[in-house]
């Protein structure tokens, strides 16, 4: 039987300077990006939807030209319908005295979790002034946890691995499934949990966007027709992931919604992962802040004189869509 050997990144050097930044947040599935290493998260979309439907009441154009990423934030490819309401929590409303104190003591009751972004936000109390945000929080475990196997080479340097030795292989072999194997570096499996979570890792050398790749790894798996029991000579390694990333989207700040009077102040999200032998941990938050301004400003005129690599989909049971995505290529950026 073919040996499935599953290499995946080690983790992010957590706050050092000479890798800050090397991961792109993305806002959308569909977002584009040169960037190897890249995550995509709900978060933001969530509190998008809400901006869209509940602030501005219209889809988002700018006098001056539409970035392509509002124009795929606009279509709502990810809803709360997607997500289960235990995974989240969102705040939409006019910027009151008290509003940075609802929303600290709301995630603290329903998470347990402070904040990372209420005290880079300007929430300067005002009825001209709007804020939607969310949280988004998992915390799963694995049905066994996996075996540590320690260090070995991923790509052009080394990782903390986990997943099935030998010893433990009866035990550990029911937790996963295999989607597919075609080659030693096209092959896909799911990992299940104690929840409704599941885990997908796709081993592709492909820099497609996440819902292309979603969607290749499915159709793979429809064709596939050998064996998806995990067997006795088949081998798992995965090496532990962490990494932490903020992003503020710079293509949408200090814009006016077209048709309104409205400032997109602030739009920021952050992304806080880890994976290990035992489960996985997920927070992001996301926020933008918007300023009704007193005149409706006049419309600008416009001169017309775009081991390797692999990802990782996290999705909730009998939902159709992930809620997370992520694309890693340098060992460096992660652990």
């Amino acid at each position: 039987m073919k040996k499935i050997i599953l290499s995946i990144l080690a983790s992010l050097l957590l706050f050092s300077p000479a890798f800050a930044g090397s991961i792109d947040v993305l806002p959308t599935m569909s977002s584009k990006t040169n960037v190897q290493d890249r995550v995509w998260v709900g978060t933001f979309q969530l509190v998008w939807n809400d901006f869209m439907d509940k602030i501005a009441f219209s889809q988002i154009k700018f006098p001056g030209g539409t970035p392509v990423i509002v124009n795929e934030l606009n279509r709502q490819d990810f809803t709360e319908e997607d997500l289960s309401s235990k995974s989240y929590y969102k705040y939409i409303g006019p910027i009151k005295k008290n509003t940075k104190k609802v929303i600290a003591k709301a995630i603290k009751k329903k998470f347990n979790e402070t904040s990372d972004i209420l005290d880079k936000l300007d929430l300067t109390p005002s009825r001209q002034r709007f804020i939607a945000y969310a949280m988004l929080k998992k915390d799963f475990k694995f049905v066994v946890p996996f075996d540590k196997l320690g260090l070995s080479p991923f790509r052009d340097t080394e990782a903390e691995y986990f997943g099935i030795s030998k010893e433990s292989r009866k035990e550990l072999d029911n937790g996963v499934e295999v989607l597919f194997y075609n080659t030693p570096s096209d092959f896909a499996v799911k990992l299940d949990t104690e929840g409704k979570d599941e885990v997908y890792l796709y081993k592709t050398s492909n820099t497609n966007t996440f819902n292309y790749l979603y969607d290749d790894m499915l159709k793979k798996q429809e064709v596939y027709n050998g064996s998806q029991k995990f067997g006795e000579d088949d081998e798992l390694k995965i090496p532990n992931l962490k990494f932490f990333e903020e992003k503020v989207f710079e293509e949408i700040c200090g814009n006016r919604v077209k048709g309104t009077n409205l400032v997109i102040d602030k739009a920021m999200e952050t992304v806080e992962f880890e994976m290990n032998n035992s489960g996985v941990e997920l927070k992001s938050e996301a926020a933008i802040i918007a300023t009704m301004t007193a005149l409706m400003p006049k419309e600008e005129v416009r001169y017309f004189f775009f081991d390797d690599t692999f990802v990782v989909f996290l999705k909730e049971k009998e939902k159709s869509k992930p809620y997370f995505a992520l694309r890693v290529h340098d060992i460096l950026n992660f652990q």
